[in-house]
């Protein structure tokens, strides 16, 4: 891999990790639209990392109260939201768990890559009906949010959109919605690196310039999607995106059918 493909891919997955319109999904396209070589489960886990750290980065504060609250029993709040997180995750490690041979040949196929994201699509556009409640996270909505992440893990399905949409249709505030999905991404991320963290031992020097490149480059643009997506979430255009996804799902089946 060169340094154009890492920081094209980079970019690609810096931004489409965390707006609402599928980094998977947008991997699978491009690889197949521009005939690159596939990256590898290396170069997947790097980039990862680079935007786990934006997130990481932009909610440090938030973070570090929640670390704290474990040995703290006075920070109630943020010694919840440590346990919503834990069972956020669970489905999403049991889907992988049971259907992992179904997800990964789900990712050689950009005819259903493409119709994922028409589903995400029509899933972001769908919370224009949410009603806003201003009802505050509990274990119910945290598990049922979860069961979103791991419907996500379909290429075309967005993460970011899913989770944040259940947040909305469940009542949740916009803002707390988004920042709970931002959270949850945090052990999805990180499981998945140290599921295959064998894979980074066997790292060659001589790819390991591009790699870097890449993965700063999804660091930065993941730190600045975090504020683009937040931004226009307070300003209620979270639906652009469902617009989005519908256009480059039908752009996609157009190219592949």
């Amino acid at each position: 891999m060169g340094y154009f493909e890492a920081i094209l891919l980079g970019l690609i997955q810096g931004l489409t990790e965390i707006l609402p319109i599928s980094s998977s999904g947008h991997l699978v396209l491009t690889e197949h639209i521009l005939h690159l070589k596939q990256p590898g489960i290396l170069f997947e886990l790097m980039v990862h990392f680079g935007t786990l750290l934006s997130v990481l980065v932009y909610f440090h504060k938030k973070i570090f109260s929640m670390i704290k609250s474990v040995f703290d029993s006075k920070k109630t709040s943020d010694r919840k939201m440590v346990c919503y997180l834990i069972l956020g995750t669970i489905p999403a490690v049991i889907a992988a768990l049971l259907f992992e041979d179904f997800f990964e040949e789900a990712f050689s196929s950009p005819v259903m890559t493409s119709v994922m994201l028409l589903v995400t699509g029509l899933i972001l556009l769908s919370t224009k009906l949410a009603k806003l409640k201003k009802l505050e996270l509990n274990i119910p909505r945290s598990i049922i949010i979860g069961i979103g992440q791991a419907l996500a893990i379909m290429p075309g399905i967005s993460r970011s959109g899913t989770t944040i949409s259940t947040g909305l249709f469940l009542g949740l505030k916009p803002y707390e919605a988004a920042e709970f999905s931002f959270l949850l991404s945090i052990p999805a991320i990180l499981g998945a690196i140290v599921f295959k963290f064998k894979s980074v031992l066997t790292l060659n020097a001589e790819i390991f310039g591009p790699y870097l490149v890449g993965t700063a480059v999804a660091f930065l643009t993941g730190l600045l999607a975090v504020n683009i997506l937040l931004d226009l979430i307070r300003k209620g255009k979270f639906i652009y995106f469902g617009i989005y996804c519908l256009v480059a799902g039908s752009i996609g089946l157009y190219y592949f059918i």
